[in-house]
């Protein structure tokens, strides 16, 4: 015995539902096809962008974090705060270099600036010009050597150690001087966890 399938009702009225013609049928198939592809093409354009944006995050991240030495640019905000560097405005060639281990923390900053930046600096760690003291190299040879920064003797160089009470960081600040409108600073700033 077969099954008998449910017969179509006819419209309402009584009347047979007119054929569809060529052009509804074209209109229906492309709004269909408009419709699967909004569903299906947003969100997996979605998942691709989102992914190579996770991706070069991630590419971000692992090349600040595998750096050997200097890189170009500021600290961020936290850095700079963590550490007491007050970076002024305006500086140049700003770069750093943040070094972690379970006795000591380091972050190593060196840019130029003017002369109302070096002393906004200064002002910034309490000091004044007049704590420069001249051919005083204050920073080590090992941190000399985890920057590549050399400091030959003769030229107009100034500096001073800024120690403050744990767990406050420790500023080595060396000043380049041979041009008095554009100083580099050159900073070490220590801070034991």
């Amino acid at each position: 015995m077969t099954a008998s399938l449910p017969h179509q009702g006819s419209w309402p009225d009584g009347e047979e539902r007119p054929a569809e013609d060529r052009r509804h049928m074209i209109r229906r198939r492309a709004l269909t096809l408009l419709i699967i592809v909004l569903l299906i093409g947003i969100p997996a354009g979605y998942l691709v962008i989102s992914a190579n944006q996770s991706r070069d995050s991630g590419k971000d991240k692992e090349a600040k974090y595998s750096a050997t030495g200097l890189t170009e640019g500021w600290p961020s905000k936290l850095q700079r705060r963590i550490y007491q560097v007050p970076v002024p405005h305006p500086a140049w060639h700003v770069a750093y270099y943040e070094t972690n281990n379970w006795k000591t923390s380091r972050l190593y900053v060196q840019f130029e600036t003017n002369a109302a930046g070096l002393d906004a600096y200064l002002t910034g760690l309490g000091m004044t010009r007049d704590d420069l003291k001249k051919d005083h190299i204050t920073i080590g040879a090992r941190d000399r050597k985890v920057t590549g920064w050399k400091f030959p003797e003769g030229d107009s160089w100034y500096g001073f150690v800024h120690r403050q009470k744990n767990p406050a960081p420790t500023h080595d600040v060396v000043v380049d001087l041979s041009n008095p409108a554009y100083p580099w600073v050159y900073a070490v700033s220590r801070t034991v966890p």
